[in-house]
C-alpha cells in the first residue's frame, strides 16, 4: 500500500507510524507544508517525505492537519489517490462531507484518535463513510496495534466532543487558574488527582486546546454550571449536588466497537 500523510505534526506521525508498523508492505510518504518538518518525520519512522506539492499517485492519503484547514486541505489533495481518502483532523462533520464532495467514488473515513500520541493506543472514533479494501486494511492495522476502534456518526462524534474535550478541557483549566498554592500536607486526594489532570493538560500545545474550543461548544455550559454553584444557597447546591451524583451513576452510552 502507498499511503501520503499530508501533515507531519503528533497525529501524522501517530498514523502514519501505525500504517508502516503494522503493514508490511506500506510505502509511507510524509509531506507537511515546512518540508523540514516532513523529512525529519520520515527519518524517524524510516519511510520517505515528498513535496506537497507532488504529482505521485497514492492508494491512500491521510489528511493530518489543524481542523481549522482541514476541508481546504481536503479539496487539494484528494485527487493524489484513486482509491482512499481519509482524514485524522479532530472534528468529523466538517471533513465527512469534504471528501464526500471532490471523491464521491473513493473509499472515505474519518478517524479522531482520541488521546495523545505518546499515550497510545487508546480508542480511536471512526466514521467509515464509504468503506473498501483500503480503509478496511488500515483500520485493521489500527486494530493490531492496540486500540479500539469506536463506531459513530459525524453528529454523534461532534456532540461528545462538546463535553469530552470543550467542557473537560475548560473545567481542568478553570481549576488550575483558580487554585492557589497549598502548604505541604494539607491536601486531598481529590485535590491531588485535579492537580495532575491540570498538569497534563497544561503540557500540551496550547494552540491545539484553542482550536478544540473554538470548533466546539462547551465552555460556556461549565461557565454557568460553576456560577450556578458559587451563588447557590446551601438547600440550592445540596440540589445540585444530588443532580450530578445522579448524572454520574448514570453514566453515558458508548460507541459501537469495530
Amino acid at each position: 500500500m502507498k499511503l501520503l500523510v499530508v501533515g507531519s505534526g503528533e497525529m501524522g506521525r501517530w498514523f502514519g507510524e501505525v500504517v508502516a508498523t503494522e503493514l508490511g508492505d506500506a510505502d509511507v510518504a510524509f509531506a507537511d507544508a515546512d518540508p523540514e518538518v516532513a523529512e525529519s518525520v520520515a527519518e524517524a519512522v524510516g519511510e520517505r517525505w515528498v513535496s506537497l506539492s507532488t504529482d505521485e499517485q497514492f492508494d491512500a492519503v491521510c489528511v493530518a492537519v489543524p481542523i481549522a484547514a482541514a476541508d481546504e486541505v481536503i479539496e487539494r489533495h484528494a485527487g493524489k489517490t484513486e482509491r482512499a481518502l481519509l482524514d485524522v483532523t479532530g472534528q468529523m462533520a466538517g471533513p465527512v462531507d469534504a471528501m464526500a464532495a471532490v471523491a464521491p467514488d473513493r473509499e472515505r473515513v474519518s478517524l479522531h484518535p482520541l488521546f495523545a500520541a505518546a499515550n497510545a493506543p487508546g480508542n480511536v472514533a471512526v466514521v467509515t463513510d464509504e468503506s473498501g479494501p483500503v480503509t478496511d486494511r488500515v483500520l485493521d492495522a489500527l486494530g493490531s496495534a492496540g486500540n479500539r476502534l469506536v463506531e459513530t456518526t459525524p453528529a454523534e462524534h461532534d456532540e461528545a466532543m462538546e463535553t469530552v474535550q470543550a467542557a473537560s478541557h475548560a473545567a481542568v483549566l478553570a481549576f488550575a487558574h483558580a487554585a492557589e498554592d497549598v502548604p505541604e500536607g494539607l491536601t486531598t486526594p481529590v485535590f491531588e488527582d485535579l492537580s495532575a489532570v491540570a498538569e497534563q493538560v497544561t503540557g500540551n500545545s496550547p494552540e491545539v486546546y484553542a482550536e478544540i474550543q473554538a470548533t466546539f461548544d462547551g465552555a460556556e455550559r461549565v461557565a454557568d454550571a460553576a456560577a450556578r454553584l458559587a451563588d447557590a444557597e446551601a438547600d440550592e447546591f445540596e440540589r445540585l449536588y444530588r443532580d450530578a451524583s445522579a448524572r454520574d451513576r448514570d453514566g453515558t452510552d458508548e460507541g459501537k466497537e469495530r
